[in-house]
């Protein structure tokens, strides 16, 4: 490297020294530092304004013709400042600039073997993945060990999900990324099954720094990981376990050579507010495919099944249901399992119309199939093969539906996520939007697959249905989503449920534990673009009026997201803008009522805003404040209730 180089890299983020490489972000907080290990292993550490975040950790592939992971050496590297804007209306800002350093470093060993890493290195985090050049006459590898690692400062302490054993649970369909979460937890603890942790994964080291790990850029050409239980003083990427989806497919991805991994993924911040805030599992991704239809339609919608389960799904129900989501100026009605049996397609069609009278779409369920699980619910064997998949996918558009919500997959192979995107894919040549339930965490796909709406991915609101429990840490649960599933991608929760109890009689089952208040803070808190919320005609007559005002109008769709308060599994304030309205929302699973606060600089001084809260029964009531000062407006927050603040 000649001087006038060594001059201008640092100008750009990047310094080289002897076997070391810094590349810093743009205003220089966050520094990623690449070296050369024993063996000539590639390590890498990060720091966040000099504290350290991630130290000498491994990098690097076992692929089943090379070992790119140790005898090699830096031998160039690529290095770019990158300032795009793109515009995305599903994710949690609608306009995004992104501004970093990307460099490529490039590594050789002997027999020619070669590895390329590719880094994002942000103000709000850091990405690196591997890309692999054409050598030794090969066009295809399989990747058998990913090197890849976080090795975390001691006394950090993590919020993490365990990723459950393969074909367990009801019906054989895990996993699914529906386990509890375990917060403030050591390292060293184990994970619930043996089998590591799902993404997002969230840690918080001695320093106080936080980080989000996770993933992006996955497509039918890689399989999803997780991350491994902590070993060796580190956490490792881990492949699909051999069990997933009744064995089918491979645990191992097979990639084309010259080819890319995807992305491995850390917002880092000094407070919640750039994991809260970030899009980098947006920023790295592009769009796959434009629709004919121009894009995806988002909004609210019911669903009959999350209160009145199986034995709505049948015509007259549904009717209710349709006037129901028309009273509500609601988009949507979602029709569960079992319509192909109880309804039928020939009278499904004349539901259809029916609600196209009523200015309603339907969102028909359809099971995933195939041979990885014992699900019966209908349909059934009509998404797993293209053929069938096409014929209904036809079907479906002949008659004027345009919202499908598939479940049950239980696995992560590249087999498995192969089958997501032909979905995808050919509902897209339909014009058909696609939500994906009892699905494993989506991966930068709402900018790569411009008609996918949403995602379970989550143990969400059906739960309050089986379990009692479930309604008793209902509140814990909504104080974690927001810090770590839904701030990685979007969620489709299906809850703000306003019966009392989880019935259809709203007289029985399970006795609902939070505050209307609260349920309505979710709806702002929980962001997905389509909502089917978990209400019932009955609320239109036995639940407060301002709640259902304000269910009927709060939108789904944002501008921006604003991180103000709080600390997972306690309580969480966030603000979201569509257009002009800001909504500010909190919920609370402290023991006590707490005083906050809040900084709403997003208000002006003497502006008029209006709360919905508790009065002193409990109930929600819609009061009219004035801000005095924005930098420190009072809120009370309760136990198990929430708020939401709107100008």
């Amino acid at each position: 490297m000649n001087l006038r180089n060594y001059l201008l890299i640092p100008a750009l983020g990047l310094i080289a020294a002897a076997n070391a490489t810094e590349i810093g972000s743009p205003s220089g907080n966050i520094i990623v530092t690449t070296s050369e290990g024993p063996g000539g292993t590639i390590l890498y550490s990060v720091a966040l304004n000099g504290k350290p975040v991630i130290e000498d950790t491994p990098l690097g592939l076992v692929t089943d013709f090379a070992d790119l992971s140790k005898g090699m050496k830096e031998v160039g590297y690529e290095i770019n400042k990158i300032q795009r804007n793109y515009n995305q209306d599903k994710i949690k800002k609608s306009n995004i600039e992104v501004n970093a350093i990307e460099a490529v470093i490039q590594y050789e060993g002997e027999d020619g073997k070669k590895l390329d890493i590719e880094w994002h290195v942000a103000d709000d985090g850091v990405a690196y993945r591997y890309n692999v050049p054409k050598q030794k006459g090969k066009a295809s590898m399989v990747i058998k060990e990913e090197k890849s690692s976080f090795d975390f400062p001691e006394g950090t302490v993590t919020f993490l999900t365990s990723q459950s054993d393969p074909m367990i649970g009801w019906k054989r369909t895990k996993p699914s990324y529906e386990e509890y979460y375990v917060v403030d937890a050591p390292m060293n603890q184990k994970s619930q099954y043996g089998h590591g942790y799902t993404f997002p994964a969230l840690f918080k080291t001695s320093d106080g720094v936080w980080v989000l790990v996770t993933e992006t850029g996955v497509d039918g050409y890689y399989c999803g990981s997780r991350l491994s239980d902590y070993a060796n003083g580190r956490y490792s990427i881990a492949f699909p376990m051999e069990g997933e989806n009744n064995g089918n497919g491979s645990s191992t991805p097979a990639v084309a050579v010259p080819g890319s991994t995807p992305w491995r993924v850390m917002a880092i911040g000094e407070t919640l507010a750039p994991i809260v805030e970030t899009t980098l599992t947006w920023d790295l991704v592009e769009p796959k495919y434009e629709l004919a239809k121009g894009k995806a339609r988002t909004g609210k919608g019911t669903w009959s099944w999350i209160l009145w389960q199986d034995g709505s799904i049948n015509y007259d129900d549904q009717v209710k249901y349709i006037d129901f989501a028309a009273e509500m100026g609601y988009d949507n009605v979602l029709i569960d399992n079992w319509w192909n049996n109880n309804i039928g397609e020939e009278k499904m069609i004349q539901l259809i119309n029916y609600a196209k009278s009523k200015g309603v779409h339907i969102t028909l369920w359809y099971s995933s199939s195939g041979s990885w699980n014992d699900i019966v619910q209908g349909p059934v064997n009509r998404m797993d093969r293209p053929i069938e998949r096409k014929k209904w996918m036809k079907w479906m558009h002949d008659n004027g539906v345009d919202a499908i919500k598939v479940d049950f997959f239980g696995g992560d192979k590249q087999e498995t996520i192969r089958l997501y995107e032909d979905i995808l894919s050919d509902a897209a040549d339909y014009g058909i939007d696609v939500v994906f339930h009892g699905c494993t965490l989506p991966r930068g796909w709402e900018r790569m697959y411009p008609n996918f709406v949403g995602a379970e991915a989550v143990l969400a609101s059906e739960n309050l249905i089986f379990e009692q429990s479930f309604c008793d840490k209902e509140a814990l649960h909504a104080t974690l989503h927001p810090y770590i599933r839904n701030a990685a991608a979007i969620m489709e929760y299906g809850g703000s449920p306003l019966n009392k109890r989880m019935s259809r009689d709203n007289k029985n089952g399970n006795i609902r534990r939070t505050s209307d208040a609260f349920e309505l803070a979710t709806s702002v808190l929980f962001q997905n673009p389509v909502q089917y919320f978990a209400l019932g005609p009955n609320n239109l007559t036995d639940a407060p009026a301002v709640a259902i005002d304000f269910l009927k109008n709060v939108p789904t769709t944002w501008d921006d997201t604003k991180y103000i308060a709080g600390y997972p599994g306690k309580y969480v304030v966030i603000a979201r803008r569509h257009g002009d309205t800001w909504y500010v929302a909190g919920v609370s699973n402290l023991d006590k009522s707490e005083k906050l606060e809040l900084d709403l600089s997003m208000f002006e001084k003497g502006s008029k805003l209006k709360m919905i809260n508790d009065d002193k029964k409990g109930e929600p009531v819609m009061t009219d404040i004035v801000v005095k000062n924005p930098e420190k407006v009072t809120v009370t927050l309760n136990p198990a209730s929430g708020f939401v603040i709107m100008n």
